[in-house]
């Protein structure tokens, strides 16, 4: 295991995805039980990507967290699928945490609703309700925190929730990740999170194994912090941990 840092961001280097899985769910589960000793409960974002499966996998593996003292969040969702979609974030989160740890309260963004900025504004609300205390997330192909596509992202973006168009290179990557057949399945438009709510959080822990990441790992670390690289903001946070593998550090 290799630690630098860039900028203010802290970056950890495993040897292989697995590595990567159990390094990054063991500091975030020791963080969780340090601040459950001092605070009554927490409020955590999950994204939803294959990125996430050894994390996850061994996050929930942790049996000292209280989970029932700890309301999720999830941080992006399509619009436009069937409610009953395997290929809805919402379903990902549900098969790989929601379902295997006993949450005090899941929070989820509902695509299915006839207004979908009434829903934005909604899911907002109930972000803003209290502080952000951890952040799980990961970096797209293109360089994308949730879905703030280079296009769309915006680093001082009023709204915490905005509907987007995703662009080709995003659509691409679910393809690429098997999420779908072919780019005309992958929907247009879905819900994010922005990019000051997902740096709100006190804790970002950016998971992002695998050699199809290794250009957006080198635009995050070495490029200029722009919406070229939304990622890049990253560097800017005083407690963000970026967790990478060799396969995705092989451009730096």
């Amino acid at each position: 295991m290799n630690k630098f840092n860039v900028d203010r961001l802290n970056v950890i280097c495993a040897s292989d995805r697995n590595e990567l899985g159990k390094i990054s769910a063991r500091h975030v589960s020791d963080v969780i039980i340090n601040l459950l000793e001092i605070k009554d409960e927490l409020r955590i974002i999950f994204a939803a990507a294959p990125s996430q499966n050894e994390f996850l996998k061994e996050l929930t593996a942790y049996s000292k967290i209280d989970w029932s003292r700890i309301t999720a969040f999830h941080m992006d969702e399509y619009i436009g699928l069937p409610k009953d979609s395997t290929q809805l974030f919402s379903k990902y989160l549900e098969q790989n945490i929601f379902s295997k740890v006993n949450f005090k309260k899941v929070n989820i963004i509902n695509p299915q609703v006839s207004n979908i900025e009434i829903e934005c504004e909604r899911y907002e609300k109930l972000l803003k309700e209290q502080p952000i205390d951890i952040v799980c997330m990961g970096i797209g192909e293109n360089g994308h925190i949730a879905f703030n596509d280079p296009p769309v992202a915006d680093f001082n973006d009023e709204k915490f929730v905005k509907v987007v168009e995703l662009d080709k290179p995003c659509k691409e990557q679910q393809v690429n990740d098997g999420c779908f057949n072919n780019i005309n399945e992958v929907p247009s438009n879905a819900i994010t999170l922005t990019v000051p709510a997902l740096m709100s959080g006190n804790l970002l822990a950016v998971i992002v194994p695998g050699k199809r990441k290794a250009e957006a790992v080198k635009n995050t670390l070495r490029g200029e912090i722009s919406t070229k690289c939304p990622a890049s903001i990253l560097r800017t946070h005083p407690g963000a941990y970026l967790y990478i593998d060799k396969e995705s550090a092989g451009m730096l």
